[in-house]
This record gives C-alpha cells, structure tokens and sequence, in this order.
C-alpha cells in the first residue's frame, strides 16, 4: 500500500495523482470532515473519472446517534470528559510554555550582553522536555480513556454500528484505493475509528489524503492556529489518528496559520515534537510514503520545520 500526502486541494491534483500511480479504481472516498456537507462530492467524483463511492461515514454517525440513543448518549459524556482533559491541558500548557518563551527571553539577552548563554541553556532545555512530557501525558490519557470508552461500549457487538462496519468494510474491500479530503480533523479521526477503517487499509492499493485528512491519519493530531481572532493560540495535541503514517506532525496551510517568521516560537514548537518531523503541506505538496509500514522517510526536498526555528528543505545543504 502506498500512501500519498497532498496539501489543500484548492486547485485539485488528486486527478493528476491517482493518474501517475496507475490506478483505474474505484475509490472509496471519505468526505466526513465536511460534515453537513459529506453529499457535496460530484466534484471529487468527477475528478476520479466517475469510478468513486462515498462511504458516507458522518451519514453514518448520524444514524448510529438516531438508532442507537445508549451508545449516542455515552458518546456525549465522552465528549465532555475529553473536552474537560483538553481545558485541564491547556491550562497547564500555558503556564508551561510561558516559562520556555521567558527563559529563551533570557538566554537572548544575556547573549546580547555578551555573558554566557550556557547557564541558561540547560533550563530552558528542561522545560521544553516539560512540555514534551505533558504533551505525551495528555496523549496517553486521552487514549486511554478513549480505549476504556471502548472497551465498555464495544461498538463491533451493537448491530447499528455493526452493520454500518460490514458495509464500509464491502465497499473497501472492493476499491483499489482511498481518498480522504479534509475539513474538520476531529470529526474525521471519530468516524475513521468508530466504523473500522484502519482495518481494511492494507487491502488497498493507495490511500491518497489531503489537509485534515492527512492528519487524520497520524499517530499524533497536532492543532494550530498563530493566526486566529484571538491573537496566536499555542500548539496543542489532541489525540491519535489511524496511526498509518507515524512520527510526523503534519501542518496543512503553514504559511497562513503559522508565524513562520517568528523563529524563537517556531524553534519551540518544532523541539516540542521533535524526534517525529513537522512537515509543512502547502498548496502543490505531494509526499509519497514508502507505505503503512514505511516510518518517517520523507521525500527529498520536503519542506519541514527544524528545531532552529526555520523552514528546510529534506535533504538540502546545510
């Protein structure tokens, strides 16, 4: 299986891609991160030479929600739990981010007064390991609570949720590839999970994802926003996608929702992450990953972000 990355598909290259990988279908297709929208793929369809089917997965949700009110209503405390873990996190990755910026504030000037910076280093290398192990805490028990949710509810034995399974699973088990686009990770990686997708992938000949759908697949969701009304918010994770593509944050729109000229802050971010390598996908970006099993190996002249704060190209001289 062979799995492609692409960035936002304002101007489509899915087309020009499933071309160049020999593929004649069908697909199956996932339009979930659109929500209320998921219908609204004649385009995409298009675009696939008509050999497309929708798997409907947020059409999906939506009937599990209606037909099964038990399994609906533990989803929704499970959504307040999470989000109750996500504030509890942020709350503590403010004040433990404030502490990185203000000791990095520090190692700046006393190198411009010309004193050591060594005796600052240490510090501020402690508290981006503060961070990382908050971030990695948080992680853990997200997906521990998600996996005791689980657990308890055990959707494969509730016939609503099975029978949605066994159809999304035919309709896979049929396509020579999958697409998903993007739109709202958190709904993608929901629907990803709870129908079984991660199960039928290796019966595929590619998965192509863009945007939030290439998020959607990683072992580590990342969210991001320097640019919002609010002013810049910070990097937070919010849980695990299907895990097909490991070891890389994926920053779908960089250029416009980073400050990627703020070089201290980027430094942060990428350190914070760091071995895993945060990869700009940009409008025009195609990454093609040697497959589920591939690791981390990223094409050369990828665009990532390095733990000096600046954008680099894999492979580039340094």
């Amino acid at each position: 299986m062979r799995v492609v990355l692409l960035g936002p598909q304002r101007r489509p290259v899915v087309e020009s891609v499933v071309r160049s990988l020999g593929l004649t279908g069908p697909f199956a297709t996932v339009t979930a991160g659109w929500q209320e929208r998921e219908p609204d793929d004649g385009e995409l369809h298009m675009l696939l030479g008509g050999q497309a089917v929708g798997l409907g997965l947020y059409r999906r949700w939506l009937d599990v929600q209606e037909r099964d009110p038990e399994y609906a209503a533990a989803a929704r405390a499970l959504a307040g739990v999470l989000d109750e873990l996500q504030d509890l996190y942020l709350l503590r990755l403010d004040y433990a981010l404030q502490a990185v910026y203000a000791l990095r504030h520090r190692a700046v000037s006393d190198q411009l007064d010309g004193t050591l910076v060594s005796r600052v280093a240490p510090p501020v290398a402690e508290a981006v390991a503060a961070v990382r192990s908050l971030d990695a805490a948080h992680l853990a028990h997200v997906n521990e609570v998600r996996g005791e949710f689980f657990d308890r509810l055990r959707p494969h034995d509730r016939p609503v949720i099975a029978a949605h399974r066994s159809e999304v699973a035919e309709a896979l088990g049929s396509a020579a590839g999958l697409i998903i686009a993007g739109g709202h990770v958190g709904v993608l990686a929901e629907v990803l999970h709870l129908f079984n997708v991660a199960a039928a992938l290796p019966g595929q000949s590619a998965v192509i994802a863009w945007s939030a759908g290439a998020m959607a697949l990683t072992d580590r969701v990342v969210l991001f926003a320097d640019r919002s009304a609010y002013g810049p918010g910070h990097p937070e994770v919010s849980g695990s996608g299907l895990s097909v593509v490991r070891d890389m944050v994926l920053l779908p729109h960089a250029r416009a929702r980073l400050l990627l000229d703020d070089a201290p802050r980027m430094a942060v971010f990428a350190q914070r992450f760091a071995p895993a390598r945060c990869v700009l996908l940009e409008a025009g970006t195609r990454l093609d990953l040697p497959g589920a099993e591939g690791g981390p190996v990223l094409p050369l002249g990828t665009r990532v972000l390095g733990e000096d704060g600046y954008v680099t190209a894999v492979g580039a001289a340094a």
